[in-house]
């Protein structure tokens, strides 16, 4: 065989080896998409999910079942005041979804996520030490300057609620701190750093043998929304979705009943 022809078939080969690499590389980018959104491929879908944290205890129970129903998909939440949520979102943290205790840190998100859906609705309550040693028994008592009252913090939905329903009996209350979330609160009074505080029904359920707590009648009342929504910025938009969706399943609803959030 002639030098020539060997020369020309093994440009030949390296033309041809040239043009396979793109095409490599395409069709790796396509199974890499289908991993990112929903785990097509058949990997782990890991979702985020940034939540109130008056939900802590209900979501932890309810994303076991999730998974144990998707078994492909992992879901982590990070829980936080629906204020730092909103403030982490605007910042661009890596999420997938989001479910805030009121409507108004939701609403304000807009351009960042998809439609919300509200998956429950919660209630206050008056929260103080085990057996209630101050005796307090209704809002007109946190009036007391005698009583340390710890509420959360005005920009907290659950803190905004709190003094709704105080500025509504006319009440003025001077707190002894002003927390960053419902939880806080809870583990002050919890603690014995405060005498009382207002928090959800839900928050004061999680610790029976801590706090006692205290019902507000209806008409003086909030009622807190919770909406959930997939976030536009998410790498998993399908799978975000399809949690999104689940809370309002039989299975999640029943969950978060137990749990004493409302229906929605």
């Amino acid at each position: 065989m002639s030098p020539f022809l060997t020369g020309r078939r093994a440009a030949a080969a390296i033309v041809t080896a040239a043009l396979l690499v793109p095409l490599a590389a395409c069709s790796g980018g396509s199974d890499d998409s289908a991993k990112k959104d929903g785990g097509a491929s058949g990997g782990t879908t890991k979702l985020t999910v940034l939540a109130a944290a008056s939900l802590t205890d209900v979501f932890q129970k309810a994303g076991a079942a999730y998974e144990k129903e998707h078994p492909g998909t992992k879901v982590t939440f990070s829980f936080a005041g629906s204020q730092e949520l909103a403030a982490q979102v605007k910042q661009g943290a890596p999420a997938d979804a989001l479910v805030t205790a009121d409507t108004k840190t939701m609403d304000g998100l807009r351009a960042d996520t998809g439609t919300p859906t509200v998956i429950a609705k919660n209630r206050l309550v008056i929260a103080t030490g085990k057996g209630n040693p101050k005796k307090v028994g209704a809002l007109k008592d946190l009036a007391d300057s005698k009583l340390k009252v710890v509420l959360a913090a005005p920009e907290v939905p659950v803190g905004r609620y709190s003094k709704k329903v105080l500025d509504a009996q006319r009440l003025t209350v001077k707190p002894v701190s002003q927390e960053p979330n419902v939880r806080a609160v809870l583990s002050k009074v919890e603690m014995g750093e405060a005498d009382a505080g207002i928090v959800y029904k839900t928050d004061a359920a999680t610790a029976p043998e801590k706090v006692h707590a205290i019902d507000i009648p209806d008409a003086q009342n909030a009622v807190a929304s919770y909406p959930a929504a997939t976030l536009k910025s998410s790498r998993h938009s399908a799978a975000a979705a399809a949690f999104v969706k689940w809370l309002s399943t039989p299975e999640a609803q029943k969950l978060l009943q137990q749990a004493g959030f409302q229906k929605p």
